[in-house]
């Protein structure tokens, strides 16, 4: 089987670190040419587009209302056109139930604008490109949304992470939605449990490897390179009749 996204163009959130640059590098060898967001990591983001061909790097703060339109409108003036988009970027807070609220809420309203509200913006932009694509006349599905979310989405978290796990369920939510409206656009998700990352690493270094790694089945952490090649496949066109479904990648910490 071969994965063949020449003369496709691929959005990546939160790809200039972690699961977002292996599934940037994936897409680009598989042949599409990608946009590279990042938030604040100017060189990391383009050090990733620079070892892809044709790619560049677009800056924005999805905690911003509005800012992930943005770039989808960007991406699209750059390119004329946004074959897939994959919804990475998130934040993974910290926030005690004893914290006092206006903290507390802090960490509430920055997880739900980064985690859930960016992916919202980026699926309605997304579904809308893919109408005006079908009203051109063009057959099928025009474009692929991919989200992630986590297997906190399904199982919970701890009551630290209660912002965490309620935005992700909230993905899994609006992509099945999506995904039921059709038009032109197809929407997959990737649930991935512990994944060796930047956002995980203040919870290993606070509680261990062993404790990110607890319940799997498998005898070492998750990579972003273990997820990648799952987000490209239901991008590529060949899962398009599993639209709407959402794939643990997880190691068997969390089945259901």
């Amino acid at each position: 089987m071969i994965v063949d996204l020449e003369g496709k163009v691929a959005v990546v959130t939160g790809a200039s670190r972690g699961i977002g640059r292996a599934v940037a590098h994936r897409l680009g060898e598989a042949g599409a040419t990608v946009a590279v967001h990042y938030g604040q990591s100017v060189e990391a983001a383009e050090t990733v587009a620079g070892a892809l061909p044709d790619a560049r790097a677009f800056q924005a703060d999805l905690a911003v209302p509005g800012a992930a339109q943005d770039l989808f409108d960007a991406v699209l003036d750059t390119f004329g056109r946004v074959d897939v988009v994959v919804a990475n970027a998130g934040t993974f807070e910290e926030a005690r139930l004893d914290a006092p609220l206006d903290e507390w809420l802090a960490v509430w309203d920055r997880t739900m604008a980064v985690n859930l509200r960016s992916v919202a913006e980026l699926g309605r932009a997304a579904a809308r490109h893919a109408r005006d694509r079908r009203e051109r006349g063009e057959e099928g599905v025009a474009v692929r949304l991919v989200t992630v979310s986590s297997r906190a989405a399904f199982r919970g978290d701890d009551p630290e992470y209660l912002a965490y796990a309620a935005s992700k369920g909230g993905v899994v939510a609006l992509t099945k939605s999506l995904a039921r409206a059709g038009g032109g656009l197809a929407a997959f998700g990737v649930a991935p449990g512990f994944t060796r990352t930047d956002m995980a690493a203040p919870y290993i270094e606070v509680h261990g490897e062993a404790a990110a790694r607890r319940g799997a089945a498998l005898d070492r952490l998750t990579e972003p390179d273990d997820v990648a090649p799952t987000v490209v496949f239901l991008a590529s066109g060949l899962a398009d009749h599993a639209t709407g479904t959402t794939v643990d990648v997880n190691a068997a910490s969390y089945v259901r």
